[in-house]
């Protein structure tokens, strides 16, 4: 295992977390409804816990650690935004690019606990499983309310 992999590899779930909070600040304006911006509040709080964590991990390795966001987080945000535009801030709209977000962040704690347990410590695989499980049941919340008003 070579430390400055275990670095980018936790610097890319900095990165999803960084998207996240971008995404649900943006999805927090873009709607009226309380019971969506609570969600959302604690959607964005999940993702402030792991961000807290990975950084601590990436400092403890001596890494720098990642401020920005991904490429696909800035299209995810812009998309919101003209859709919302569009839509006049209607609650499904919302919901579908949140769950289109959420698909992002499992989809990369996903790919990250397949194809990189060789640049990971025990203790930072379960720390990152505790993570994508959080993000996982965030995400399936989402998909629920949206599935609600099809």
């Amino acid at each position: 295992m070579q430390t400055q992999n275990s670095i980018d590899v936790l610097n890319n779930l900095i990165t999803i977390n960084n998207d996240r909070l971008e995404g649900y600040e943006t999805a927090s304006n873009e709607t009226d409804e309380q019971d969506l911006k609570t969600l959302f509040a604690g959607f964005m709080e999940t993702s402030h816990t792991c961000k807290q964590e990975l950084l601590i991990e990436v400092t403890r390795l001596g890494g720098e650690v990642e401020e920005g966001t991904m490429l696909s987080g800035k299209f995810f945000r812009a998309w919101m935004e003209v859709k919302a535009a569009i839509t006049g801030h209607d609650r499904k709209a919302i919901l579908d690019s949140c769950e289109y977000g959420e698909d992002v962040a499992v989809s990369t704690y996903e790919k990250v606990l397949l194809e990189n347990q060789e640049d990971l410590t025990s203790e930072q695989r379960t720390m990152i499983k505790a993570q994508h499980t959080l993000i996982k049941a965030d995400h399936d919340k989402v998909k629920a309310l949206r599935d609600a008003l099809v």
